[in-house]
């Protein structure tokens, strides 16, 4: 037996010396996490008893991640647009970010549109998209199977029998038959030399096919922008989130394509996040030939 401030504080002094930039809140919420509680346990519970069960669990949890195992994948959770998402290994943790992205998207999207989510990884943007959304229908592709098999968890978790949807195995549009009222996709971005000097959290523990994007970063947004015509109706848009540097690159990839409106939106941070275009109402059958 011990008492959980102590667990805390100790926990917190070990992930402090492995390097980890927010050692006291990381130690909570792993705590927290072992032993069923809140923050205000620390606060007001300090002499709460811990058990040797949760000691150990607790003892467990912070050698992993001190060994820069994501906090994420070791309480199988992280919480993105106001849900708490399962993830695991085989899936990016959702960011912060990715949540401009989805937020434009909800600026335009209507009641009964139809919605196509590449590179869906754990779901989060289509799930977000469609709970909080009427009549929408949705589809996610995924070369992983083993990120779809998480995807659907989230799906099942987060998304009512009334809603309409689907996870495909497939690479990009692949399996893809259709059109669709908005295309989303945060694709790999990363550029291949990049990848080595990442956090040893994303480097070593998250997906590396999630974060390639090949030698310049903008393979997957190729593809995307070259194939998208086909899958869009008339007056639908394409919406991509980017790494910090490539706005320009991409914002003329879908210019030279043809899209209209074509906008670079920046996160909270004042950096581009996320470029969409509007793929043109009219002369969609010339379009189309054209982007074949």
């Amino acid at each position: 037996m011990g008492k959980y401030r102590d667990c805390y504080e100790k926990g917190w002094k070990l992930l402090l010396e492995a390097g980890i930039e927010e050692a006291a809140l990381e130690a909570r919420l792993l705590l927290e996490w072992v032993c069923g509680t809140d923050r205000n346990t620390l606060l007001v519970h300090g002499d709460r008893a811990v058990s040797a069960g949760e000691r150990q669990a607790y003892e467990e949890a912070i050698a992993r991640r001190s060994c820069r195992i994501p906090l994420q994948q070791i309480t199988g959770r992280q919480v993105f647009m106001g849900l708490e998402f399962q993830v695991n290994g085989h899936v990016l943790v959702p960011r912060q970010d990715t949540e401009i992205l989805v937020e434009e998207v909800m600026r335009e999207l209507q009641d009964g549109m139809r919605v196509l989510d590449l590179c869906t990884g754990s779901g989060c943007i289509l799930v977000s998209l469609l709970h909080y959304s009427n009549d929408c229908m949705g589809v996610g592709t995924d070369i992983s199977s083993e990120a779809l098999a998480v995807a659907r968890r989230n799906g099942v978790a987060l998304l009512g029998p009334e809603k309409e949807y689907a996870f495909l195995e497939s690479d990009l549009f692949d399996q893809v038959e259709g059109r669709y009222d908005i295309i989303v996709s945060n694709p790999p971005y990363i550029r291949q030399e990049e990848i080595d000097t990442l956090m040893p959290e994303v480097r070593d523990h998250e997906p590396r096919m999630a974060l390639d994007g090949g030698a310049d970063g903008l393979d997957f947004y190729r593809r995307i922008v070259a194939e998208s015509p086909s899958y869009l109706t008339g007056g639908g848009r394409l919406y991509l989130e980017i790494g910090w540097d490539q706005g320009d690159a991409v914002q003329e990839l879908l210019l030279r394509k043809g899209f209209r409106e074509v906008n670079v939106v920046q996160d909270y941070a004042g950096l581009d996040r996320v470029v969409w275009g509007c793929w043109p109402i009219l002369n969609q059958v010339g379009n189309q030939r054209n982007s074949e």
